[in-house]
């Protein structure tokens, strides 16, 4: 379990898509491609101006 701002999230890996999760919802995803650069970037609204996009990428 991991600290940010007073959020806690457990992160997890999995073709492609990195995600933080806590236990009742998903906080915020990044989806990236072969070469590594981001496709796709995703923060829930109740969880934004936290950090959460910067600490994900």
């Amino acid at each position: 379990m991991n600290e940010l701002n007073n959020v806690n999230y457990d992160i997890s890996f999995s073709d492609g898509v990195v995600t933080f999760k806590n236990i009742n919802t998903t906080l915020n995803f990044v989806r990236y491609n072969e070469e590594t650069e981001v496709e796709y970037i995703f923060v829930n609204p109740i969880f934004r101006r936290k950090g959460l996009a910067k600490k994900l990428l």
